[in-house]
């Protein structure tokens, strides 16, 4: 049955669910008893901050620091053949903590990253900024009634959920910060009302972020309303100035999208995570009608299973322009996602104009070390649109025909993380993408092999110790 099954399915994606299923009966075939651990999904971090006590320093300061180097190799950077290219990105982040009153919280993050052995026009933005304010923000909390509330202003992180939609992109040398407010009401149910700008890295000079507030938005996390369902609805706004039609009329870009991340347990030791949105507005003289869903369910295995497996299938759809309207524009705005790791370790696609099929598969073989095994089939929704890089610019532009081929190609990634002593956290990894019809046939066929391997180290100096 399972031969039959496999030669069904055509050559690339047999060889991928003959490695899954050899890989899954492996490890399922050894039984031993052991604690239940899973693999830490980007962008949860692993290891702790190692705490460290100075009596000198007052009781109402904290100063923290985190380093991080990773050593990255590509075999054809830009999709360039044999464009081999080692190098290594080296991040610092020094921040200082100050809690004047008891309902008043200040902060102040300095961030210095450098791209060591990659010729300066070869430095993409998330990768270089020379000793620049990474966030600095005034938080003014208190209660009403019982309920939480608190003001955030200043230079900040957005992170929700999963971070699909709305992330800091950690895992760029560079990550993201935003410049405006966030009123934050509620504790365990919470609901977020921002308004904010993203801010635009300067590698050489001070950070700005765009003239006005552009991006603004609703988001709950709703953790107690309904048992074992973590539920998130969010509404969002992005104005965008000066974007061009598909007319090639100027005008300004006006977008609403809605939508809600849904996670949860299920019988029989299955999880599930899904997220849907869908996006309207205009965009010059267009109507915009966009949209995305993704959906994972996993399956844990029991306790007294070896290495503690947790296999998973994963989909992914974002919408693409057809053309079949020339007055509607319909290709998803990802807005600011983290994109590492989503559409394959290489980090070459964006969650626009997307379909994509994934097999995961998760293992420990000690608590403070796991492995993750994932298959990836990468392919655009729509001939007509382009293919979309991970910052949601267009790679690959698709001529007017459109694509003969919708098979951008697919993607085996192995990759690991090993904590030591509780507070150094390794990160090694590889990742190869097979290029499919469509890359082939426009002269982005060169295979990608990625490999890395970093370490992150973060403390914080209290009066009193204090590990986090």
């Amino acid at each position: 049955m399972t031969r039959t099954f496999l030669s069904a399915l055509p050559t690339s994606r047999r060889r991928f669910a003959t490695i899954a299923f050899l890989l899954a009966l492996f490890v399922l075939s050894c039984v031993r008893a052991g604690a239940q651990t899973s693999y830490a999904d980007y962008p949860q971090k692993r290891g702790k901050t190692e705490g460290f006590a100075w009596s000198e320093l007052p009781k109402w300061m904290t100063v923290s620091l985190e380093t991080r180097s990773r050593t990255e190799g590509q075999t054809s950077f830009s999709y360039v053949q044999n464009a081999d290219r080692t190098y290594d990105l080296t991040r610092a982040l020094g921040s200082v903590e100050v809690r004047p009153t008891s309902h008043i919280t200040g902060y102040m993050q300095f961030i210095d990253t450098h791209a060591l052995g990659l010729p300066l026009h070869t430095v993409s933005s998330n990768m270089r900024d020379v000793f620049d304010l990474h966030q600095g923000w005034l938080n003014v909390h208190g209660t009403a009634g019982r309920v939480p509330i608190s003001v955030i202003s200043g230079r900040q992180e957005l992170r929700f959920g999963s971070e699909r939609i709305i992330g800091v992109s950690d895992w760029s040398n560079n990550s993201r910060t935003w410049d405006g407010f966030d009123l934050r009401i509620g504790d365990r149910n919470r609901v977020d009302l921002f308004s904010t700008s993203v801010v635009t890295v300067h590698p050489s000079s001070l950070d700005t972020h765009g003239a006005g507030l552009t991006f603004h938005g609703a988001y709950a996390q709703l953790t107690h309303f309904i048992p074992r369902v973590h539920l998130s609805p969010y509404v969002l706004f992005h104005d965008v100035r000066g974007v061009t039609s598909l007319q090639g009329i100027k005008g300004n870009e006006v977008e609403t999208t809605f939508g809600s991340e849904i996670q949860g347990k299920l019988p029989a030791r299955f999880c599930y995570l899904a997220n849907g949105s869908l996006q309207r507005g205009s965009y010059a003289n267009d109507s915009i009608h966009a949209g995305q869903a993704l959906a994972k369910v996993y399956y844990s295995a029991p306790a007294s299973i070896f290495w503690q497996p947790r296999l998973g299938v994963e989909y992914n759809y974002a919408t693409g322009n057809d053309h079949s309207n020339p007055l509607r524009y319909a290709t998803y705005d990802q807005q600011y996602p983290s994109n590492h790791n989503a559409f394959g370790n290489v980090d070459l696609f964006g969650y626009q104009n997307m379909r994509q099929e994934r097999i995961n598969l998760d293992i420990a073989p000690a608590p403070s070390f796991t492995i993750l095994v994932q298959g990836g089939f990468l392919n655009v929704a729509e001939r007509k649109d382009s293919v979309y890089s991970s910052s949601g610019s267009a790679t690959i532009k698709a001529p007017t025909a459109g694509f003969a081929s919708n098979v951008i190609g697919q993607e085996l990634d192995v990759t690991g993380k090993y904590v030591f002593h509780d507070y150094l956290v390794a990160n090694v990894g590889v990742g190869h993408l097979f290029p499919g019809a469509l890359l082939l046939q426009n002269k982005h066929g060169a295979a990608e092999t990625i490999g890395y391997f970093g370490l992150t180290y973060r403390l914080r100096v209290d009066q009193v110790k204090a590990d986090r």
